[in-house]
């Protein structure tokens, strides 16, 4: 029995950014290291150039402090697009945040409603939203996708699901149909057919390092059956497109 070769499978795809990378830890269960160094190492070791990357202790904890964090080390590697992480706990303090991060550079911002026991219907998720749409910013949001299009529907807005999963997939193709900005992370879409199904140009690829396994999504991302073109997209086009 020949042994399975995922890196032969791989090859030489390269991914420029990948749209969902963490940095910190979750206080309440194991996990791998959280400190950037070892998150950008596993980057590096799986052909991942650069991450958009987040702070949990932003999501869970402190706002202002998780955030300067990921800030500080996007000023010392090329290989960090940092993200501001908003509490939708504390809309009015989200909002202020926002405000604050965006003179900084910040080009996008990223929601973790399951972290932070937040439902789509709540009114400081569509406050956000707003925020988020008029300033021109990206949003990169959790959650169920057949739930969490609603409070960005009709405002304009880009966003990236990350969790979009593949048995949900025709749910996201319903809404982004009327939703220019949609898009979606590549990381649960490992059916034979969902990459292809996914105009390429609505496609991001999302690891979540250090919490997901990378050569999942590299693994379908190459050897799915769209055009060298539409891999380099994939790969890192589109997420430089929405995050600058």
């Amino acid at each position: 029995m020949t042994a399975f070769d995922a890196g032969e499978l791989i090859g030489e795809l390269t991914v420029t950014l990948d749209v969902d990378v963490l940095v910190g830890a979750y206080a309440d269960r194991d996990g791998p290291p959280g400190d950037p160094a070892s998150v950008l190492g596993t980057l590096g070791a799986h052909g991942i150039k650069a991450g958009a990357v987040a702070s949990l202790r932003a999501a869970l904890f402190d706002m202002r402090t998780g955030n300067d964090e990921v800030l500080a080390t996007g000023t010392t590697r090329d290989d960090v697009v940092p993200v501001g992480t908003v509490d939708l706990r504390d809309p009015l303090g989200a909002v202020r945040e926002i405000e604050r991060l965006v003179p900084k550079g910040v080009r996008a911002i990223r929601l973790f409603p399951d972290e932070q026991g937040v439902e789509a219907g709540f009114p400081s998720v569509r406050h956000v939203a707003r925020k988020a749409a008029g300033l021109g910013l990206t949003v990169l949001t959790g959650g169920d996708v057949r739930r969490f299009w609603q409070p960005f529907a009709g405002l304009g807005a880009n966003v990236v699901f990350l969790d979009t999963h593949f048995y949900h997939l025709g749910d996201f193709l319903v809404a982004a149909a009327d939703e220019p900005g949609f898009h979606t992370s590549t990381r649960l879409l490992n059916s034979p057919d969902a990459l292809e199904t996914v105009p390429a140009d609505r496609l991001l690829y999302g690891s979540r390092t250090p919490h997901y396994e990378p050569v999942v999504p590299l693994l379908r991302l190459a050897t799915s059956g769209l055009k060298p073109e539409e891999i380099a997209a994939v790969a890192g086009g589109n997420a430089r497109r929405l995050l600058g």
